[in-house]
């Protein structure tokens, strides 16, 4: 079993099946997924930042590359940040994703550091999503510019003995 498969359960004879094996299993091979069929997966793929909005790891611009050779699948991914505490789940979401695909023996997931992911590769559908509705925002604004904040008078600042 490689690094990108994950145990299953028990196939004939007791053997450890993956992911892919259980659910494909030899005889009535399937042929390899299209490219259609991994963005379509990657599609349901989120980035925990993101999930509550719908914006998936397609729409966030992280995909960089999908290989498809045979039955398998190799992922090009650029993360948001170097420090993103949520690579680790990205990359085993878009394994099992990916991996339940008819046709696909092996997930692959890179991590590449070129090029630098940016606000730029964002998709207009996931700008739309993260944008802050002005017509709300307005009167938030008018009501601040025409009750500005106070500020604390200094001697309250200071414990009194």
């Amino acid at each position: 079993m490689t690094s990108s498969e994950r145990f299953f359960g028990v196939g004939q004879g007791g053997r450890r099946m993956t992911q892919a094996q259980a659910t494909h299993p030899a005889g009535g091979e399937q042929p390899p997924p299209s490219q259609d069929m991994v963005l379509a997966a990657l599609q349901r793929c989120y980035d925990p930042c993101c999930r509550d909005k719908g914006i998936s790891v397609v729409e966030m611009g992280l995909i960089e590359a999908i290989v498809i050779e045979g039955r398998q699948v190799r992922i090009d991914m650029v993360l948001t940040s170097g420090w993103c505490p949520f690579a680790m789940h990205l990359l085993t979401m878009i394994e099992q994703e990916v991996g339940i695909l008819g046709g696909v023996a092996e997930v692959q997931v890179n991590i590449v550091w070129t090029p630098t992911w940016t606000p730029s590769r964002l998709a207009e559908s996931a700008r739309q999503k993260l944008t802050l509705p002005l017509e709300q925002l307005l009167p938030l604004r008018a009501a601040r510019l025409t009750n500005p904040p106070t500020a604390p008078n200094p001697s309250m600042l200071h414990n009194q003995e």
